[in-house]
């Protein structure tokens, strides 16, 4: 019960300070604007990215999310904005859209909860149209042998306090082993964060053949 609770009215809270921060939001607007056409965001609850989609290039919105407290806010970000979106609860590891649906896929930290990593990648493929990108925005395992050292170690005590999420997963390589072309990658470690916790990787990918 006591988990249950930290997940549903916790953890929600902690997401929203930690992806909101001045920082990471500055990480968002040199990614989320380069999405075209219609437009799929992956872990969309919360909203934080809608604001900086922009409107003359997105010609739908949908998105999912597994927690009912974080979809409230994305919906209500999307009548703030005032565009129709689909919103659904759902999992990545079985999206509700149909094949080759969407020009532009978004992950913005979110790969890093996930219960299958390859599986959601698998399914950001499948609902991509031929041609289409991938936007990605993650944490992940940080390239310097000490610091992974240390997000090894950490990890087991991190993930049950964050909704599961992970310190040690690989970013690009795993886009890259899911069948993508990675076309533009970048990544930093952010600024009075601990680094154990503040490598960031983003860039755009495209749907190989």
């Amino acid at each position: 019960m006591a988990g249950g609770l930290w997940d549903r009215l916790v953890v929600p809270r902690l997401i929203r300070c930690a992806c909101g921060q001045p920082e990471i939001m500055e990480l968002r607007r040199q990614v989320v604007p380069l999405a075209r056409g219609a437009v799929f965001e992956l872990g969309c609850g919360g909203g934080i990215n809608q604001p900086l989609y922009d409107g003359a290039a997105v010609t739908s919105f949908a998105g999912i999310d597994p927690s009912p407290q974080l979809m409230a806010d994305a919906r209500n970000a999307a009548q703030a904005r005032g565009w129709p979106a689909t919103l659904r609860e759902a999992v990545g590891e079985a999206i509700p859209f149909d094949d080759a649906s969407f020009d532009t896929v978004v992950t913005t930290y979110t790969l890093c909860s996930v219960a299958d990593p390859a599986r959601v990648l698998a399914e950001l493929r499948r609902i991509l149209r031929p041609g289409g990108q991938l936007l990605f925005l993650e944490h992940g395992r940080a390239p310097d042998a000490d610091v992974a050292k240390w997000q090894r170690r950490i990890e087991p005590l991190w993930k049950p306090l964050l909704g599961g999420c992970h310190l040690t997963r690989p970013v690009a390589d795993a886009v890259r082993a899911a069948g993508f072309a990675v076309e533009r990658q970048d990544g930093r470690y952010i600024p009075g964060t601990p680094r154990f916790a503040g490598w960031m990787e983003w860039g755009v990918a495209s749907r190989a053949a």
